[in-house]
């Protein structure tokens, strides 16, 4: 009898170690994540010198915007245990707008607002009790600008000095497409950490109209390729 309450209290502790040793199921078929965290997005930029009336370049003429960070949110919903869509979400960041070359001295010139949501298809690697799970990422994200304001400087430039002009300026909408890699590492069957690289190959054109004092408009145009990378850094909960 001895012999076999010592079996039975071997198997009982054999089976609690197994149930601590058992990894936790990260994320599998049926499982929605919501992600929130930070994204910088760092341009690999360039410009095409500024051109007034359709015809005339502004020599030695370009511009600069600037990198931005922001806060992102992500809903993600897996497929299977190794396929998830995710739609990309958050604040939409702000961008300045400042003369290069020979409109250096304008110093900043606008500032715009970038709405970019997107929809990615990712792949991840090793299985759903997989603490680490690499990931590799292709869709595509719709990107329009908002909120866009125009410094005095561009508008004195556009405007030939007439104190009554005024500039208003249009940026073309796009869609485009978004290549992705990450890694995701999983704390416990809830709780996950995730980070990515996401590059956008993105060009947008600016339309300027100056309206002058006598009620002429004259059009002023440029294009500005973004390319950014996008880094995110988030917190992942999984229900």
């Amino acid at each position: 009898m001895k012999k076999q309450m010592s079996v039975l209290k071997k198997l009982a502790a054999v089976s609690v170690l197994a149930a601590f040793a058992a990894p936790a199921m990260a994320q599998q078929a049926g499982d929605n994540v919501v992600n929130f965290g930070w994204a910088h997005i760092g341009l690999n930029q360039s410009s095409e010198p500024l051109t007034l009336g359709g015809t005339f370049q502004v020599p030695g003429s370009g511009a600069h915007v600037s990198n931005a960070d922001t806060a992102i949110l992500q809903l993600t919903h897996f497929f299977t245990d190794n396929i998830a869509v995710t739609a990309d979400l958050g604040i939409p960041p702000k961008f300045k707008l400042s003369g290069e070359g020979t409109l250096n001295g304008l110093g900043q010139l606008g500032t715009a607002t970038q709405w970019s949501p997107a929809v990615l298809a990712k792949y991840y690697f090793g299985d759903a009790n997989s603490q680490f799970r690499p990931y590799l990422g292709a869709g595509a994200a719709y990107v329009w600008y908002s909120n866009i304001k125009l410094t005095s400087s561009l508008t004195n430039l556009l405007g030939g000095g007439d104190p009554r002009a005024s500039t208003s300026a249009d940026l073309s909408s796009s869609f485009v497409p978004v290549a992705n890699a990450g890694i995701a590492y999983n704390f416990d069957k809830n709780w996950s950490v995730n980070f990515s690289l996401s590059y956008v190959p993105l060009k947008t054109k600016a339309d300027l109209s100056t309206t002058h004092a006598d009620g002429s408009v004259t059009h002023a145009t440029t294009k500005i390729t973004l390319n950014p990378m996008v880094s995110v850094l988030t917190v992942g909960y999984k229900f």
